[in-house]
């Protein structure tokens, strides 16, 4: 019976170990929710490859993903924005690691009988400007602008590169681009704008000035709406943060999960862009 219960307290001891070990072999991040089909695919196949190691994904927005990693409640935080563009961050804390590009695209509610705006008629529906489908060629429908919360990314790009400064109409505002695609989807003269990974046939997509929301617009910057998508640390990666982030920009994850979910390499892009705005080629394209 002694035996027993050594040979009980022994397993015991184990499978608790085994537990801390498997606790301690696991990180979260955090933010944007453009980016969050990219880093929960990710996660899903580097766990499925590497036993025991997992990868937690949660959204929240770009402006939750550099709080939580600034006050260092997160392994990584995940935004569309450069930590310099958010208030209150302190982006010298923070090592920034660019993972992909994603556009962002104007979607309206299907029964819209339009695919092309101005950029000034949409800046014009977005600013209050024009209230009905009407007054920029289509049918006597009131406009209903659906908005991403004040701390999105998406936002915050869209306004950047559509709005050029001036200020945007005060409208029902998401936190989930799943829920703005949804509410756009069922509701009569909807608009709104999502990461092109968002995109299904439940809405329709306009095209600017004649130029189409494709990748290839985006990697020569003639589609303007489009950021890089950062996973920030605090400090250098450590750890299981570090290959994490590795596996993100390793060729396995690059050129087959980056592509197939709708984003674009870093590497594939024609231009790059800096916090500025200022639009250069790069080098060998």
């Amino acid at each position: 019976m002694k035996h027993i219960k050594l040979w009980l307290l022994a397993a015991l001891s184990l499978f608790l170990l085994a537990g801390c070990q498997q606790q301690g072999a696991a990180i979260t991040a955090v933010g944007s929710s453009a980016l969050q089909p990219l880093v929960e695919a990710a996660g899903e196949r580097y766990s499925a490859e590497h036993s025991g190691e997992f990868i937690n994904v949660q959204g929240g927005g770009s402006g939750t993903g550099l709080s939580q990693i600034q006050s260092g409640a997160v392994d990584i935080g995940n935004s569309d924005l450069y930590a310099e563009e958010k208030k209150g961050i302190d982006a010298k804390k923070l090592v920034d690691h660019r993972v992909a590009v994603v556009g962002v695209v104007p979607i309206v509610n299907q029964a819209i009988p339009l695919d092309n705006l101005s950029m000034a008629q949409l800046r014009g529906i977005f600013s209050g400007q024009y209230t009905n489908w009407s007054q920029v060629g289509g049918p006597n429908i009131p406009i209903v602008i659906v908005n991403r919360a004040s701390g999105s990314g998406t936002r915050v790009t869209f306004e950047r590169w559509v709005m050029n400064n001036v200020p945007t109409k005060a409208a029902q505002e998401q936190d989930s681009t799943g829920m703005v695609r949804q509410i756009v989807a069922t509701t009569p003269g909807a608009i709104s704008y999502v990461a092109f990974p968002y995109v299904d046939k439940t809405v329709k997509t306009l095209k600017l000035d004649g130029v189409a929301p494709t990748d290839a617009n985006v990697q020569t910057n003639k589609w303007v709406i489009w950021s890089y998508e950062h996973m920030y640390t605090k400090g250098a990666p450590k750890g299981l943060a570090k290959k994490f982030i590795n596996y993100v920009m390793s060729d396995t994850v690059q050129q087959k999960i980056v592509t197939k979910l709708g984003y674009i390499a870093v590497n594939d892009m024609k231009v790059s862009r800096s916090l500025t705005g200022q639009v250069t080629k790069r080098a060998g394209q």
